[in-house]
C-alpha cells in the first residue's frame, strides 16, 4: 500500500509540472556576467492572457547560489501551477572569490556595494518583464517580488529604496511592484518605507537570526569596531511600518529560529499565495502574525 501511495504522488507531481513550460531570457550583460532569468509557464496559457508574476531572487551570501537550484526550480513551478509566471532569476554574485566575504571583515562600503548591485539587477529584471509583457504573458500591474536571505536583501532594496541605490530613477518609473515574499531578509533604512511605496508583503524570519537582523541590528552580529559594521532593519521593523501605514501583510515570526527561515516554506505556501489572492486580487486588509516556537 505505501509503494501505491507514493508512485501515486510521483505521478501527479509529474503530471502537474509536465503542463507548465521553461523558457530562458538575458535580461542583462554587465561586465563578464550574462544574467539570465527562467520563465516558467503554465502551458494552458492562452496568447491573450495576462497572468501575475513571482520574480524570485535566490541566496547565498551574493557569493554562490543559482537560479536553478532544485529548490527555485520548485517554487517556480508551484508558481505556475497556481496561475502566475514563475520567475526565477540570477544576478551578479559580487562576493564570489573575495577574501573578506561578506561578514565582519568586508567593509562597509563594499557591503553597501554588494547591495546596491544586487538591488539594480533585481530592477533590470522587472524591467526586462516590463519590456517583453506581451511576449511573456505578464501583467505588470501584478509582479510579487520575491527573495531568499542575500536575494532578499537585494529584492527589498529594489522595492522600497530604489531612490538611495539608483541613479536614472527614470528608466524605472513604469516599474511598479504589487507585493514582497521576503525570506530571512533586511534592508539598509525601512525609513525608506512609506505610505506611497507600501504594499501587501510576506514575511518569514527568525528571531534569534545570526546573519541578517530580524529586527534592527547589526549585519552578521558584527561589532561597532569591525570594518563590516553595518546597521540593518530586518522583517520586524518592515511590518511595523507596514502597520503603521494599515498595509496588508503575514509575518511568520520563528521564536528562537535563526537563519533557517531563508528556505523556501513549501509547507506554507498554499497561505502564502491565499494571502495574496485576498490583499492583491481582492484589496482586503489583512494583518497577520503567526507566531511559531
Amino acid at each position: 500500500m505505501r509503494k501505491l501511495i507514493f508512485y501515486s504522488f510521483l505521478f501527479y507531481v509529474s503530471t502537474v509540472f509536465s503542463q507548465i513550460e521553461v523558457a530562458t531570457y538575458t535580461y542583462a550583460i554587465k561586465g563578464e556576467d550574462t544574467l539570465k532569468l527562467d520563465v516558467y509557464t503554465p502551458k494552458k496559457l492562452k496568447k491573450q492572457d495576462s497572468l501575475p508574476v513571482l520574480l524570485y531572487m535566490h541566496g547565498g551570501g551574493f557569493a554562490v547560489g543559482n537560479r536553478d537550484y532544485p529548490s527555485e526550480v520548485k517554487l517556480a513551478q508551484l508558481a505556475a501551477e497556481k496561475g502566475y509566471l514563475g520567475i526565477s532569476m540570477s544576478y551578479r554574485l559580487t562576493r564570489k572569490g573575495q577574501k573578506t566575504g561578506f561578514g565582519c571583515d568586508c567593509p562597509k562600503a563594499e557591503k553597501l556595494a554588494t547591495f546596491k548591485s544586487a538591488a539594480m539587477d533585481f530592477m533590470d529584471a522587472a524591467k526586462f518583464i516590463y519590456d517583453n509583457h506581451a511576449l511573456l504573458g505578464a501583467d505588470v500591474n501584478k509582479i510579487i517580488a520575491g527573495g531568499s536571505s542575500a536575494g532578499a536583501e537585494g529584492m527589498l532594496n529594489a522595492v522600497f529604496m530604489r531612490e538611495y541605490f539608483v541613479e536614472d530613477l527614470k528608466i524605472y518609473e513604469n516599474i511598479k511592484f504589487a507585493g514582497v515574499f521576503s525570506l530571512a531578509g533586511a534592508m539598509v533604512n525601512a525609513d525608506y518605507i512609506t505610505v506611497d511605496n507600501a504594499i501587501p508583503s510576506v514575511f518569514f524570519h527568525g528571531t534569534d537570526d545570526h546573519l541578517v537582523p530580524f529586527a534592527s541590528a547589526a549585519h552578521h552580529q558584527c561589532k561597532p569596531a569591525k570594518k563590516g559594521y553595518l546597521i540593518l532593519d530586518g522583517s520586524s521593523v518592515i511590518v511595523d511600518k507596514l502597520s503603521e501605514f494599515e498595509i496588508p501583510y503575514y509575518f511568520q515570526k520563528v521564536v528562537g529560529g535563526k537563519h533557517e527561515s531563508s528556505s523556501i516554506p513549501f509547507d506554507q505556501l498554499d497561505r502564502v499565495f491565499h494571502f495574496f489572492d485576498q490583499t492583491i486580487f481582492n484589496n482586503e486588509i489583512i494583518q497577520t502574525v503567526r507566531i511559531v516556537k
